[in-house]
């Protein structure tokens, strides 16, 4: 049997998530199971979907104190599960809340934990390729372990529905201590700003230094209204205060893959490409014809962004009224 943790939030089932449950079912057998361990009651309603996505039983771990994301408890009630159903390997999507609980569940077990892999395949020893400082090296290692545990970079694999699980939902609750709590979200603040998040839009409109100011900003929200897009920032822009940090995009940040990623000022530091290189087309629009991220791009556009960026407001306008 093949474990896969799935996250949520508030209920809502994690997309990146639907892709680990993708790698476990290519881990599997011919008629393995793939079981899913979800955390907390609230996604009661969100894990009977998980039948159409291939996946046996739902473990559904609840108790009073898992209101909200706790990543030690999770670990526990992953480490719990695994040592009632000995599966072969335990996978998670390498985001930074499934690279998180699979690196308390490690602690706890006392079993290695192979991050961010790109392949997998299950042995004595278990093979993987794994992506490191961002994407910018491939390596290739082998993973001793009773239980592999196993992170997947995401977006690696496609998070279809086969349609084909049997969906059965198994609560239980595990035993948790006041350490397993200590550390969890106890309220949310609101975000000031609305709009499409990264995660979900189709198109992102990035800016990096090159803007200039956080007033510079204007016109790639004006592109990105027009677009149906959202927008993104590099380290530097959220650091200086310009962008808040939940538009980051990065290794630190979050890893988007849009139909379109427009790189505006982003010169493409290795932090930065690790959480776009997986975007269909990526244009940049840059004056250094030299910037590391000309490499990773499919177009690009060698100028003043504050005199190429209003033109093709323009014609996209012009474009839209046709």
């Amino acid at each position: 049997m093949i474990l896969v943790y799935v996250d949520h939030d508030r209920g809502e089932l994690s997309e990146l998530s639907l892709q680990a449950v993708a790698l476990g079912r290519s881990l599997a057998e011919p008629d393995e199971p793939v079981d899913a361990l979800v955390v907390g009651g609230s996604a009661l309603e969100a894990a009977g979907s998980l039948a159409a996505y291939g996946i046996t039983t739902v473990h559904l771990a609840v108790h009073d104190a898992l209101t909200d994301y706790t990543p030690v408890a999770s670990a526990r009630a992953a480490a719990e599960l695994a040592a009632r159903l000995a599966p072969r390997a335990v996978v998670a999507i390498g985001d930074q809340r499934g690279n998180e609980v699979m690196a308390h569940l490690g602690a706890i077990t006392d079993l290695p934990v192979a991050a961010d892999c790109t392949e997998v395949t299950l042995g004595d020893p278990t093979q993987v390729v794994r992506a490191r400082w961002g994407g910018n090296l491939i390596e290739q290692g082998l993973l001793h372990a009773a239980t592999p545990l196993l992170t997947l970079v995401p977006h690696t694999v496609r998070a279809d529905a086969p349609g084909d699980g049997v969906g059965q939902i198994e609560e239980f609750t595990p035993e948790l201590t006041e350490a397993d709590l200590l550390v969890r979200v106890v309220d949310r603040v609101a975000e000031s700003h609305g709009g499409i998040s990264l995660t979900d839009a189709k198109v992102i409109v990035s800016g990096g230094r090159g803007v200039g100011s956080a007033e510079g900003f204007g016109l790639l929200e004006d592109l990105a209204g027009l677009l149906g897009g959202a927008i993104g920032a590099s380290r530097v822009v959220t650091a200086a205060g310009w962008r808040p940090h939940d538009e980051q995009v990065g290794q630190t940040g979050t890893k988007v893959s849009p139909d379109l990623y427009i790189a505006c000022g982003i010169s493409g530091a290795s932090q930065h490409l690790a959480g776009c290189h997986t975007s269909k087309t990526i244009l940049v629009i840059n004056n250094d014809a030299d910037a590391p991220i000309m490499a990773h791009a499919d177009y690009a556009v060698i100028g003043d962004l504050h005199k190429i960026l209003p033109a093709i407001i323009d014609a996209t306008r012009t474009a839209k009224a046709g």
